[in-house]
């Protein structure tokens, strides 16, 4: 975690306008509305356009759930975004991932653990985090894998999840209860 504290104080529910609980009041995980949600609720315009991208990429994408969470926690571990690691440890053990897999995230696509094809969600992934670009040889493999459609999915997957992790390190969302803080995270 970059900050101990908020830069934007999260809205509590009880004290949410129409506007905020139109733009964020169905986001809900295990019956509770997160941190993230809490503090989008200061933007409910903004909020309300960004929660119909995060939709697609959380719940109609056509890459696996398995895939997407490689992608999303892959990003999460390059842009140091604790909040979004520990979010999405959880969900990842919950798509098929296991904690040595997920440990194994951190080292990237040169683990053994990988299948072929998700090696190069790893290696695409770290390309768009460090270059904005996936390289010819990085795309033409992953094309043996996945349709124009997934290739799409995969690169707004990898881009949302950069800008949530830019937005959560600086806005200093801070862990929901129960969520873990990776050590190699703290700063």
């Amino acid at each position: 975690m970059r900050m101990n504290t908020p830069r934007i104080a999260p809205v509590e529910e009880q004290d949410w306008s129409e506007a905020q609980r139109e733009a964020v009041g169905k986001a809900k995980m295990g019956g509770r509305t997160l941190n993230i949600f809490k503090t989008m609720a200061n933007h409910p315009g903004l909020a309300k356009r960004w929660m119909v991208f995060a939709n697609h990429i959380m719940g109609k994408s056509l890459i696996s759930l398995r895939d997407r969470e490689i992608v999303i926690l892959r990003m999460g571990w390059l842009c140091k975004s604790g909040y979004e690691w520990g979010q999405h440890v959880e969900i990842g053990l919950q798509c098929d991932m296991n904690a040595e897999e997920i440990e194994q995230i951190k080292v990237g696509a040169d683990s053994p653990v990988w299948a072929d094809n998700e090696k190069l969600l790893l290696k695409a992934t770290d390309e768009l985090h460090h270059d904005a670009f996936i390289s010819d040889a990085t795309w033409k493999a992953l094309s043996q894998y996945y349709d124009t459609e997934q290739l799409m999915d995969i690169v707004f997957t990898a881009g949302q999840y950069n800008l949530v992790s830019m937005a959560l390190n600086t806005f200093g969302v801070q862990l929901d209860e129960g969520m873990t803080l990776d050590e190699q995270l703290r700063r």
